[in-house]
């Protein structure tokens, strides 16, 4: 017997005490698997719907309006700060495509990705994806938009209605002129489309992840965009079931919140940290991103450590929260990351490389008195005498590497490290690299 049926059993002992509009209509308890599986697969859109009402909760927010970036933020988890970021939100409908300018850009790494509403890549706008047109206009369309363009736009058919963009422009050391490119990105919707606002959601956080309210007016979350996933009929038939069952009764919905709290996502958390990719040097990375197929869990994955995840041929994402011992990392503690002289983290990129810190479980950047959160291909890092790269993370500058090579970590409070190989080798792309162990001092 699963554990939703000896709780619900538990909860009622006695026929007598079923109200009876539940006692003949109450649909068959879902095993505790399909729970999991219905839960999982809905968390990945439900993170994307937190999203979208924490942008337009910002300043000066609008659909259709690129929002520039200062450098050194922004507004979402495991932020970037490589690269001058611009962002938005755009919405069509079926006559109103939104046209996209993209700069020429020249010498330095940059992409206009665009995502649907579950987190899948639809496209990256740069000289690699789009060689015969890798910058001008773009014509964002609903699905099935019958119109025409005028000669030299590019057509881009979205998912949904929906879709997020996030545009990157390399600092490569001129942060100056990488600004200057930024604000070189335009966006403009043609007409005035009707545009939904996101399905209702409760406030939660990282920390404390949605329950059983997951399942509440659950048709207005699936409704709401379409999911390319070859298994999202499938999965949406499921869903919808065990949301009819958690609202056949108070002690159907407790149960169900109840796995979930208990077993369903701590079971998830564990599988995001350390089994979600490949495992190698006490890093979890590389893998399938930006595009998940039928893996809807490696996509809620992504979606929850670090939205809008980017396809491999553009970037691929190492995250460590366990040192060279599995012990978890721990501001309070010193750490090193060696990199020999014949694996520089250079070597194995085309663009550039970026290492991160940032807090655990909401994965954003912890304030420091430097201001320094990261390292990246155009870092002033000292090499050692043989050529090799130490990088140091802890409290206080750490003894035997250079101050300029230390990151600083929060005491007494866990933390993350993020490792991103911008354009990557393939050798980093199959799976036969990941950066060293973070090894505690």
């Amino acid at each position: 017997m699963n554990l939703i049926r000896r709780k619900l059993l538990a909860c009622l002992p006695v026929a007598a005490a079923i109200p009876a509009q539940w006692t003949m209509a109450s649909p068959v308890p879902p095993d505790d698997n399909s729970i999991e599986q219905a839960y999982l697969y809905l968390l990945g859109r439900v993170l994307v719907i937190r999203q979208e009402h924490v942008d337009r909760g910002g300043a000066g927010f609008a659909y259709n309006q690129i929002k520039y970036n200062p450098l050194g933020s922004a507004d979402f988890v495991n932020p970037n700060f490589d690269v001058a970021y611009l962002e938005a939100w755009f919405a069509v409908d079926e006559r109103t495509p939104v046209l996209l300018t993209v700069p020429e850009i020249k010498d330095r790494y940059y992409t206009a990705q665009i995502l649907d509403e579950w987190g899948e890549v639809i496209a990256n706008i740069n000289e690699r994806t789009f060689p015969s047109k890798p910058f001008g206009q773009f014509a964002l369309v609903a699905p099935g938009w019958q119109g025409s363009l005028p000669a030299g736009v590019a057509r881009i058919e979205l998912h949904s209605r929906k879709a997020k963009m996030l545009g990157r422009v390399e600092l490569k050391g001129d942060p100056e002129g990488a600004v200057k490119l930024q604000k070189e990105f335009k966006a403009a919707a043609l007409g005035n489309p009707v545009i939904a606002a996101p399905p209702f959601l409760p406030a939660f956080g990282n920390k404390d992840l949605i329950g059983a309210e997951i399942f509440d007016d659950v048709d207005s979350k699936l409704d709401s965009a379409f999911d390319v996933s070859p298994v999202a009929a499938r999965m949406q038939q499921q869903v919808r079931a065990v949301a009819s069952y958690a609202a056949s009764s108070p002690q159907a919905r407790a149960a169900v919140d109840k796995l979930l709290r208990v077993t369903v996502i701590p079971r998830f958390i564990e599988y995001a940290f350390t089994k979600s990719a490949p495992y190698r040097n006490h890093w979890v990375g590389g893998g399938q991103t930006g595009n998940y197929g039928s893996d809807f869990r490696l996509r809620t994955v992504l979606n929850y450590a670090g939205i809008w995840a980017n396809t491999v041929d553009e970037v691929v994402y190492f995250v460590a929260t366990r040192d060279a011992d599995e012990k978890p990392l721990n501001g309070s503690n010193s750490y090193v990351l060696h990199f020999t002289a014949d694996k520089l983290p250079q070597s194995v990129v085309d663009a550039y490389w970026s290492v991160i810190l940032v807090g655990v479980p909401d994965y954003r950047v912890v304030s420091n008195d430097l201001k320094r959160y990261n390292f990246n291909s155009d870092s002033d890092l000292k090499r050692e005498p043989d050529g090799s790269l130490k990088i140091a993370i802890g409290p206080k500058v750490v003894a035997g590497v250079a101050e300029s090579n230390w990151l600083p970590s929060p005491p007494d409070k866990p933390f993350s490290l993020t490792f991103r190989a911008y354009v990557p080798k393939d050798e980093v792309k199959r799976g036969a690299w990941a950066p060293p162990p973070v090894t505690k001092l």
